[in-house]
């Protein structure tokens, strides 16, 4: 069994990496690319949409301010985008918004950045795999059925792959990755140059209007743009991922990270801005629900926005936009690896830092966090599950997150530049002081801008359901103080006295007994070999003709060690044994009691079932009492050791034993 499961790991998760192959993970920036950077380039494949559903709520009177809209999306990702290489060349350790907000702002500022981003990166992944599964889904809707089966699936893989190593996932999710780039990239130029040619695509969905359900006028219209503002940042989803991820990066770690940073940046506004155009181009219309469609056939499904641009371009049917189709569905599919590198980094620091189980900060067989990939995972699948694997429910609960890491990451830089500052200004070095006024000019914009979407956000997602993130981040924020206070009070009570430790007076052994047996025999042999001060066997009398058996026999057998009875009128084992081990404390408390527990080590998780049931009700109760010590001596059942035990073997101390 155990055999086969671990073929099974080494098959699906690759053969473990010793510490010092550490250096063959790092990854040069074409693989970099890929690895920490899917989600946003993904983003483009949504994020117009976005915009044109929440305008469309106002009709198509509101669609000429799309561009605006896009344009104010665009500023906001180049600031985030240049501020964030700061953070990549300021803090190569990685981190990112944590790391910032801990050495400049505080610990509490620190936990509430990492909350935020712990809860962004799970909705990244359900996000990214639920859109991507959609896609798929709208081009063939018989698979509608089954698409929260589905999207754990895609989940599972992703978590797979990630378990074979960060190097392993950049290879694999390259071509997804650059297929998108590339096939976009040919859309856009195809569509501009029929454009500037004088053919105009136009797109099968422009013949129809759009029935507004909102006011076009006065605060009803500014709110209509905020909120198609707040939709459309979901391009910058991801953003903050390479900052975290900077020690996955070749030397120089942080020139490197900027520099993927900056080409993620210039192809997200490149293909973000050429969707949005080639959108408004070829009049395409969507609708937040079917129903305001005016014109539209009966049983008329909507396709996404950049499947009608794509049909538009070049023709519903044609190659390009069977492959525009598929690297899209794939790289929805695959932004949610973005989050499976971003999350177990931050994971492993919080770890280390004593804020998460220190389990998170260690490294699995490849090399990888491997518990905060798992847990990543399971996060993600529940949360696919509980919303029934809908993009457009879940979507509402991005973005609050992102924005407050934005946040306190930009307020952090400023912090960290006007404390260099200060250190430049006593050297007295002009350049230096040019350079780092220019820092944190970067950097006010950016915690500025950031924090003025925060709010807009807030405002316009929070009665559609990103209430529920408002109430996650406080509940993790608490969660990790609880889980480093515990962890200092640990620190607190493990910590050694300043003299020597007492020695106990006397040991006194007990082995449980229930028949005369060979791990009985085992057990009892063991506890003479430790030379206690005294030694006796127990045994618990819920069966009067058992005990006899047992009494009989350790008479005949002659076994030097004297056995005592307990009575147990209600036929329980663990009490009478509880009372008679205090007892023995109680008359000595600076003595210790050890009792010995023989115990069936088995080969079959079945057999766990059969074995060991009131050994394990019986230590559970005794580790709590002070003074006492418990002492397991393992028997190895035949299914334990894979075949029969040899004979020779089968007696237990037959020459200095406890056979007279």
């Amino acid at each position: 069994m155990r055999d086969a499961l671990r073929f099974s790991k080494r098959l699906l998760v690759g053969r473990p990496l010793r510490t010092e192959q550490m250096g063959q993970t790092l990854l040069p920036k074409r693989l970099a690319l890929p690895v920490f950077c899917s989600d946003p380039l993904s983003s483009n494949a949504y994020a117009t949409e976005e915009i044109l559903l929440a305008l469309s709520l106002g009709g198509l009177a509101l669609f000429h301010l799309a561009p605006w809209v896009a344009l104010a999306v665009i500023v906001l990702l180049a600031v985030i985008v240049v501020s964030y290489r700061q953070t990549c060349r300021a803090y190569p350790s990685g981190g990112g918004a944590y790391t910032v907000s801990r050495e400049n702002l505080g610990v509490n500022a620190s936990l509430t950045a990492a909350s935020a981003l712990l809860v962004d990166y799970v909705l990244t992944v359900a996000v990214s795999v639920a859109a991507g599964v959609a896609n798929v889904v709208s081009a063939a809707p018989s698979l509608s059925p089954y698409a929260v089966q589905i999207c754990l699936a895609a989940v599972a893989l992703l978590a797979m792959v990630n378990l074979r190593g960060v190097r392993e996932s950049g290879r694999i999710f390259a071509i997804p990755t650059y297929g998108f780039v590339v096939v976009a990239m040919i859309m856009i130029l195809w569509g501009v140059a029929r454009t500037l040619l004088g053919d105009r695509p136009r797109a099968t969905s422009a013949g129809f209007g759009i029935e507004g359900t909102h006011g076009t006028t006065g605060w009803l219209a500014l709110a209509l743009v905020l909120r198609a503002f707040s939709q459309g940042c979901t391009a910058l989803t991801g953003v903050e991922a390479v900052s975290n991820g900077v020690p996955y990066f070749r030397r120089p770690k942080g020139k490197n990270a900027a520099d993927t940073l900056a080409i993620m940046g210039a192809i997200t506004i490149a293909i973000f801005a050429g969707i949005t155009v080639l959108a408004l181009v070829a009049d395409v219309r969507i609708a937040a629900s079917p129903g305001q469609l005016i014109g539209a056939p009966a049983g008329y499904q909507q396709k996404t926005v950049i499947a009608q641009v794509a049909a538009a371009v070049s023709g519903e049917g044609s190659w390009l936009f069977f492959l525009v189709a598929g690297f899209t569905a794939a790289i929805l599919v695959l932004a949610a690896n973005t989050a499976f590198n971003g999350f177990p980094v931050l994971a492993s620091i919080l770890g280390a830092d004593g804020h998460l189980a220190r389990q998170f900060s260690r490294r699995g067989d490849r090399l990888v966090f491997s518990n905060g990939i798992i847990i990543l995972g399971v996060g993600a699948g529940v949360l696919i599950w509980v919303f029934d694997a809908s993009p457009t429910r879940l979507i509402q609960l991005y973005i609050i997150g992102v924005f407050v890491s934005f946040t306190l990451s930009q307020t952090g830089m400023v912090r960290h530049w006007t404390t260099e500052l200060a250190a430049a200004r006593e050297e007295g070095s002009r350049a230096d002081l040019r350079r780092i006024r220019r820092a944190r000019l970067i950097n006010a914009c950016g915690m500025v801008i950031t924090a003025l979407v925060l709010v807009v956000v807030l405002v316009t997602k929070f009665t559609h359901g990103a209430w529920i993130v408002v109430i996650a981040i406080p509940l993790i924020f608490v969660m990790m103080k609880g889980i480093h206070r515990h962890y200092a009070r640990l620190e607190g009570a493990l910590r050694p006295p300043a003299g020597p430790v007492a020695l106990p007076s006397r040991i006194h052994a007990v082995v449980l007994v229930n028949r005369y047996d060979t791990p009985t025999m085992q057990a009892l042999a063991f506890a003479r070999a430790t030379h206690p001060s005294t030694l006796n066997a127990v045994a618990v009398r819920t069966s009067a003709a058992e005990i006899e058996e047992l009494e009989g026999q350790w008479s005949e057998h002659a076994v030097p060690v004297p056995l005592t009875v307990l009575n147990a009128p209600y036929r329980d084992i663990t009490d009478p044994v509880l009372d008679y081990v205090e007892r023995i404390h109680r008359r000595s408390p600076r003595d210790a009691v050890c009792v010995f527990i023989p115990e069936y080590v088995v080969g079959h998780w079945w057999e766990r079932l059969l074995h060991n049931q009131s050994a394990l009700r019986l230590k559970a109760r005794l580790h709590y009492r002070p003074g006492i010590m418990v002492t397991s001596v393992p028997w190895r059942l035949p299914s334990a050791a894979g075949r029969p035990e040899p004979p020779e073997h089968r007696a237990v101390n037959g020459r200095r034993g406890l056979r007279p």
